[in-house]
């Protein structure tokens, strides 16, 4: 089965065909980055004008890429209708349903956040190694959720951020610390590996780490920081090698507590920080030490991409609710529970 796919929550404008879930044909993903970049932060209205522009080359170019005639060929339609920035998740959902009305094939609504999930399966030749129960951490600038995934389509919550998200954090930080002021979070993880002058002790809190429960909180972590580095004590390195220990410590700690609690020996992770080097090495090792297998999307499924939408497609539309195209409409407050929007 292939399903084409349509990703615009946010200022990325991808579109892709898989085929049966798991094997990429073609993705076409533009980004406005280079626009935000000026204001610091993405503009709502930027985003979402830069969306109308992009969606039709990219769905264009999407057919010319992938060898079909056309899209008469596709079994399905897929499109993100949230969360997300709600104009941009308007130009996907209205492209989408003009491309399932035109072609009188079926539109599959998809959460992102669910769809974060399935970048995991997307040419990966160990997929069916993935068993559920499974848990999930998905953590970007916008989330950090870790569930119980007992099924595709099937989930329990076990907790989330109270403030800010990691991604989000490292963000906040690295602007602090002189990095750009949007995504500076890969930035910082750079500088945090070029640090040769680590401390011997834990300079910032591992925030609810010893916490019964499986809840995240990030937001001190930004005060800790400014404290640190108003002491002019420690160089940039330094303090970006301390904060991005402590949220990974943080993250890591959270994830494979929940593994062992629940019994489980599959982890997933998803969202734009899976692309984290370090997290991913110290899970990884974590997972091994406690015999968990622990999965991450490669890194061109980390950040948004329609891939990963018309992978979710593909693993939950036989269990969701059959709905009217006219029933299709964008909600931008969707949290990972709502699994079937």
């Amino acid at each position: 089965m292939k399903i084409f796919a349509i990703e615009t929550s946010c200022d990325e404008t991808s579109c892709s065909i898989i085929e049966d879930g798991i094997k990429e044909i073609v993705t076409i993903t533009t980004s406005s980055a280079n626009l935000h970049l000026k204001t610091g932060g993405v503009v709502p209205e930027v985003a979402a004008r830069k969306q109308s522009d992009s969606i039709l080359p990219a769905i264009d170019e999407c057919i010319k890429t992938s060898g079909l005639d056309d899209l008469s060929q596709i079994d399905k339609f897929a499109v993100t209708v949230g969360p997300g920035l709600i104009g941009s998740l308007v130009v996907g959902v209205s492209a989408a349903k003009s491309l399932s009305l035109l072609y009188q094939k079926p539109l599959i609504p998809v959460n992102h956040l669910i769809g974060h999930i399935y970048g995991n399966f997307i040419n990966n030749e160990h997929y069916k190694e993935i068993k559920f129960p499974a848990i999930v951490l998905i953590v970007s600038g916008g989330h950090t959720d870790l569930v119980l995934m007992k099924d595709h389509g099937v989930f329990e919550y076990l907790g989330g951020t109270l403030d800010d998200a990691a991604g989000e954090a490292f963000d906040k930080v690295a602007r602090l610390l002189g990095f750009s002021r949007y995504l500076g979070g890969a930035e910082l993880s750079r500088c945090a590996a070029s640090c040769t002058d680590k401390l011997n002790y834990n300079l910032f809190p591992r925030a609810m780490l010893d916490r019964d429960n499986y809840d995240f909180s990030f937001s001190g972590l930004k005060t800790a920081s400014l404290r640190a580095y108003e002491k002019n004590t420690f160089s940039v390195s330094q303090l970006a090698y301390e904060f991005e220990a402590s949220v990974v410590d943080v993250l890591v700690g959270k994830t494979i507590k929940a593994a062992q609690k629940y019994k489980v020996g599959t982890i997933l992770l998803g969202g734009g920080v899976s692309a984290n080097k370090k997290l991913r090495e110290q899970i990884f090792e974590e997972g091994k030490r406690y015999n968990k297998k622990v999965f991450f999307p490669n890194l061109s499924y980390c950040g948004d991409s329609a891939a990963y939408i018309a992978g979710a497609a593909y693993f939950t539309y036989k269990k969701m609710p059959k709905k009217q195209l006219q029933d299709i409409i964008p909600d931008p407050s969707l949290t990972i529970m709502d699994v079937y929007p």
